[in-house]
């Protein structure tokens, strides 16, 4: 467990809400010094101390910082503080997918097909940009798909993925990742290419369909090694047969047999959705969470607001870690001004008129008798 105090200066931000734990890190919303929100995450104390969790943690920062994609969240920061390593990453307000599945479930709303292959869609969007880039997630699964009250569906936590050119080095024993979600090359321990996190992805968009887990109870291993993925239950779908092939594909045993690229998938699926006319988009998402689930989002914000109004907006640097860097600003060491000067408010062609001046007092005097005695003389001619 954490021993932070909340809220507390960590580097350069001061933390102040816990929003989640994993296995190796904890997950904390803060703020910079100049008051956005991000998520830090901070290897947990217990694993401080062993080089290869420290190493998993530098890893992702330096790998996803490299990634610039609508669909990946954005890694800004790599340090370390008080002996603990940290990732600061975009903050996303919303749900993960099974975090979305699961109140869906609760509250017995149905997410529409067109949306949940929406999600998919953009998931293999990130995923063809990242394989691209030389980068294998090796842990794609709903937990790790964030989907925002924006309507923004976007891949994290690339804690376990490797490039390719350094999946090699790992070995056959190392086997990471969330088994439900494995492909069998995976299971086995096997090197891995971008077509495992299609078999990933073709889990994900199966179990959409089907409305319940692929792998469940047992040895989850043992199952993805196996690899036998039951038929989907028939919707009523337009061309159904096509969409089914589209994930049967996806789910191959041999990786040889599925998708060379996300990005074929991707296209495959979106023809069909246009097609069968299913196509959806960010704003149709994003109004359907509004829509079913716009309570959680206030309370999220008030909840945020809440916790960070103790906030000490000045936090120090921390030691750097990600190279090439700007140098930081520290505002330790910076005094305060005693006063501020005073803003003028008044509108623009006011603040540019020429300022008047003040006439001497025999002009006034001299003036008002010239005024006084032409009055008297158009008088008297009248």
């Amino acid at each position: 467990m954490s021993d932070l105090v909340l809220p507390q200066k960590f580097g350069p931000y001061v933390l102040f809400d816990k929003i989640g734990q994993g296995g190796m890190a904890e997950l904390f919303l803060g703020r910079n010094a100049s008051g956005k929100v991000l998520v830090v995450k901070l290897i947990l104390p217990t694993y401080a101390e062993r080089s290869d969790f420290a190493k998993m943690l530098v890893d992702e920062a330096k790998l996803a910082a490299a990634l610039s994609h609508a669909n990946i969240v954005q890694i800004v920061d790599l340090g370390r503080e008080q002996e603990r390593l940290f990732i600061a990453m975009e903050y996303v307000e919303g749900f993960d997918l099974a975090a979305l599945l699961k109140r869906c479930s609760k509250d017995k709303v149905a997410l529409p097909t067109e949306l949940a292959l929406h999600a998919v869609s953009e998931l293999l969007g990130a995923l063809e940009y990242a394989h691209k880039k030389g980068v294998v997630h090796r842990d794609v699964s709903p937990s790790n798909v964030l989907v925002s009250f924006d309507g923004e569906v976007k891949l994290c936590d690339f804690g376990i993925a490797r490039a390719n050119a350094t999946v090699t080095d790992q070995p056959t024993e190392a086997i990471q990742g969330k088994a439900g979600y494995m492909s069998p090359e995976q299971a086995r321990g096997e090197v891995l290419d971008g077509r495992a996190d299609i078999f990933a992805a073709g889990i994900i968009l199966w179990e959409l369909l089907a409305g319940r887990k692929l792998y469940r109870g047992g040895d989850l291993i043992e199952q993805a090694r196996a690899a036998n993925v039951p038929e989907l239950p028939p919707r009523g779908l337009p061309d159904e047969a096509k969409l089914h092939g589209i994930v049967s594909r996806a789910l191959a045993p041999r990786r040889e047999d599925r998708w060379a690229t996300a990005g074929e998938m991707r296209g495959d699926l979106l023809a069909w959705t246009a097609a069968a006319k299913l196509g959806a988009n960010p704003i149709k998402l994003g109004d359907w969470l509004q829509e079913h689930f716009g309570e959680d989002l206030i309370a999220q914000r008030r909840a945020r607001e809440s916790a960070a109004k103790s906030l000490d907006p000045s936090p120090k640097p921390a030691r750097a870690l990600l190279t090439p860097e700007p140098p930081r600003i520290s505002y330790k060491d910076d005094p305060a001004p005693e006063s501020l000067a005073p803003v003028d408010v008044s509108p623009p062609s006011k603040q540019l008129a020429a300022p008047k001046q003040k006439s001497p007092p025999w002009v006034v005097i001299v003036t008002g008798l010239i005024i006084v005695g032409l009055l008297a003389w158009l008088v008297s001619r009248h």
